[in-house]
Parts: structure tokens; sequence; C-alpha cells
């Protein structure tokens, strides 16, 4: 298929859907690449192929690209025990919740925010303000002291606070604050320059502004009341389409990890549903014992976003938005015109 042919197809769904953002698709050496709607809808400006976006819990992996670092050099292994590797009390969580169980939202730890019992990430701050979230640290008394939901290993459930619990082992092992820990081991080692973790009321220049339409009303709202500030472990950074693309390629040719940490990174650790299964901050997609894609996703107030690497079929793509929903649809369409 011809890049005129595919730019056609991603904007005829990208019209029909109102889509605000970017599609970056990288096949067999040639790129696509389009960006969508408004960066910042005040002002009137648009994003372009360079804006940086707000991704969501899309960069659990990179904190698990980090804890991983960390096994490499031996401060820690992925059978560490919570207990041994943070200082901090946890009076109800199990004895035997190890790095692993906490990678694979297998740990049984109570969340925070659980996506089965809230379904607006906003109603969390109604009774703790977001104002108050500054540092990873901060979000413990939302979870520190609550009950198991079940024990480790015994099944799978997404988690955000045991990515929480991740970044602050990371912070203690290193010595280093979590953003400034990824910025350098992670963005700076795969030359993505435009990636970040920055505050939402300091965004440097072409990055846009996340929004969360009323539909009913015909109204819109930023979402700088509704997300924390800067983003941490569980997500929250903000990248560019290309960067992301960068991250992908570093993760796969070994420039992040050894190639063995690698791949127990890339392993399905824990089946999820159908074809989906978790591995380290990573979901995939397995058919006959074979994995066929790689993705992650991230889902916040005013941002969503997709980003996909297909192996086998030399395929990346990703889309990132600064609206709520989009980019899954316009994934499943390129997959259907080029994974045929």
């Amino acid at each position: 298929m011809g890049n005129s042919e595919l730019n056609n197809i991603i904007t005829k769904i990208s019209d029909r859907i109102d889509f605000s953002g970017v599609v970056h698709v990288k096949h067999n050496g040639d790129v696509t690449n389009l960006s969508f709607g408004y960066a910042d809808r005040s002002e009137k400006r648009l994003n372009n192929v360079d804006t940086r976006f707000g991704i969501a819990s899309g960069c659990k992996l990179f904190t698990a690209i980090g804890i991983s670092q960390l096994v490499e050099r031996g401060l820690i292994n992925f059978e560490t025990r919570l207990g041994d590797c943070l200082d901090l009390e946890f009076p109800n969580f199990d004895k035997e919740i190890t790095i692993h169980h906490l990678l694979t939202h297998t740990s049984g730890i109570p969340d925070y925010f659980d996506e089965e019992k809230m379904s607006d990430y906003e109603d969390l701050w109604e009774d703790y303000p977001v104002y108050k979230i500054n540092t990873l640290k901060d979000f413990l008394p939302l979870f520190q002291s609550e009950q198991m939901n079940f024990k480790p290993g015994e099944s799978f459930h997404y988690n955000n606070a045991g990515y929480i619990v991740l970044g602050l082992i990371l912070e203690e092992q290193t010595g280093m604050s979590f953003t400034e820990y990824i910025e350098k081991e992670v963005f700076f080692r795969c030359n993505m320059l435009d990636s970040g973790y920055f505050s939402l009321d300091q965004l440097p220049e072409n990055t846009a502004k996340g929004y969360i339409d009323n539909h009913e009303e015909n109204t819109w709202r930023t979402n700088i009341y509704s997300i924390p500030k800067k983003g941490g472990s569980d997500g929250g950074a903000f990248t560019t389409a290309a960067d992301m693309i960068k991250l992908w390629e570093s993760l796969f040719n070994f420039k992040l990890l050894n190639e063995e940490t690698t791949m127990k990174m890339l392993k399905p650790h824990v089946h999820v549903n159908g074809e989906i299964h978790y591995g380290y901050g990573v979901w995939m997609n397995q058919r006959m014992q074979h994995i066929y894609k790689y993705h992650v996703m991230g889902y916040d107030p005013g941002v969503s976003f997709r980003a996909s690497i297909y192996p086998e079929s030399n395929l990346k793509i990703v889309i990132p938005s600064n609206i709520e929903s989009g980019p899954f649809d316009i994934t499943k369409k390129i997959e259907e015109v080029l994974l045929k």
C-alpha cells in the first residue's frame, strides 16, 4: 500500500471521529505522519507532527524499563520482596509481594484508582485535592493502609498503585527522583529529546493541552484540574509520536537493557483474557504461542494514547491524542489495511 492511500484512509477515519492528535506509522521503512486538531483551542494553535502529548498510563513501560535496569545493576531482582527494597510501612500488605507481582499487576495490593469500581478519574480528588499530589509519596494516603484485594500472584487486576510503589522503590534504590532517573536513563539514552515529565502549569512550547469534551452541552474544558500536575511512575509523561518510535526501536535493539532482561520484560507473564497477555509494563497479543503484537495504552481525562509494535510485520503505530478517544479506532483500521 502506498503512502498516499494510507494517508487517505487515516484522514477519512480521523475526520469521521473528529480526532485530535498525531498518527505516526512506520511500515517497512516507509513513514506516514499526520496531525489533526488543535493543541490549543483558545489560541487556534494546531497540532503538528512534532507536538508533545501526555500519554497517561502509556508510560508504565518506562517504569518497567527503569526497574529492569536496577535488576541488571544488581540492586534488586524480580523476586525481591517489597519489604526488602522499600523502607515504608504498609501495615496490611502481604509480606510475599515481590517486584514481579508489582510489575505484572498481580500483587493484590489496594489501588488508589480501581477502574472496575470507579469510572471517572476526577472522582478521586473530591476528598483529596489533586493539587496535593506533588511527589510519589503524596499518593500513599490513598492506599497505604488499605486491605489487600487478593493474595499475591492469585490473579491479574490492573493496578496504578503498584506502579507508584515501583517508582518509590526506584527512588530509594538510586537516590534520584523518579522523573529525573527516567529522563536520564531512558529518554536521553533513546535520544527522545522532546520527551519529559512536565508540569501542567509549566508546559514547554509545542505541547498539546488535554481537552475534556461535554458533547451534550457542546462545551469543553482543559484537564488541568483533573489529573496530577506532574506525571510519575504510574503515568503522565509527555512525548512525541516520533520519540515513542525511538523508544520501541531502542528497546527491541537492546539499547536500554541487555537481551536477556529485555526478553524477560517482553515475556507473557500473565494471561489477561483471550489473546491478551501482560509482561512487565507492556501488553501483548499472542496467538498459537506466538506473540504478534506488543502495545501500551493510556487514558486520562483529556488524554488517550496507543503505541503498538508488530515485530514480524515490521510495523510500528503510535497515536497520541489530547482528547479522550480515537487512537483505538484508528489503530484497528490501520491494522485492518496493513496486516491483511
